[in-house]
């Protein structure tokens, strides 16, 4: 959603118009970070439903880099990672890839992570976008106060956490599926179908690459 802000104009006697300076637009951003091993739909209706709800004009998917609270025992190349987000969103005109943490490399803070989206594009506002199980986890995020300064919090609500938080946070619903990428990779190493669950093109990138078998 983006803000304008009306121009003010003076006409002289000589009919030239001159444009007095305005405050730069501002614009609505979502963010969903994650590891996204793999991505699947629950992130992609996720995004969709906050996008559509609070009229944001994009949204970004920002996968990891080095998570610090990932087992590194099941994680897979950054390169397949990101390889497959931008497979699953590239048919939805209002999603975005962005592999900022993928080039910063190290573990991968969400309070770096907008200290450098905010230097690089001042007229963004951004909204995180979360679910209620990590909204919960907050107070332990790294620079978390200050984090809280620099995005609006969005919480989607999940059955069995509450709805609260010591910080502001937007609430949203959205429905529910029961996909994690922990029970997706242990699908895949049974041999059983994730038809459904994943974007074809994450499915078959995953067959393809032989990913995640036992």
């Amino acid at each position: 959603m983006t803000h304008l802000t009306e121009q003010a104009v003076t006409v002289t006697p000589a009919t030239q118009v001159k444009l007095a300076p305005t405050a730069q637009p501002r614009h609505c951003v979502g963010i969903v970070g994650g590891t996204f091993n793999p991505v699947h739909n629950g992130h992609l209706v996720m995004a969709d439903q906050v996008m559509q709800q609070l009229k944001l004009e994009r949204v970004l998917f920002i996968p990891d880099a080095n998570p610090p609270h990932v087992d590194h025992k099941t994680a897979i190349s950054a390169k397949d990672r990101t390889a497959m987000v931008a497979l699953a969103i590239q048919d939805h005109p209002g999603f975005e890839l962005d592999t900022l943490e993928i080039a910063r490399g190290g573990k991968s803070y969400t309070y770096d992570t907008l200290v450098e989206l905010k230097r690089r594009h001042p007229e963004n506002d951004y909204f995180l976008i979360l679910g209620a199980d990590m909204i919960a986890y907050l107070p332990k995020w790294y620079r978390i106060a200050d984090l809280a300064k620099l995005v609006t919090f969005v919480g989607v609500r999940r059955p069995g956490f509450p709805v609260k938080s010591k910080y502001p946070v937007i609430w949203v619903d959205a429905p529910q599926l029961a996909t994690s990428s922990t029970q997706l990779r242990q699908l895949v190493a049974q041999g059983r179908s994730i038809q459904y669950l994943v974007p074809d093109a994450v499915a078959s990138y995953i067959k393809e690459k032989g990913l995640y078998h036992a």
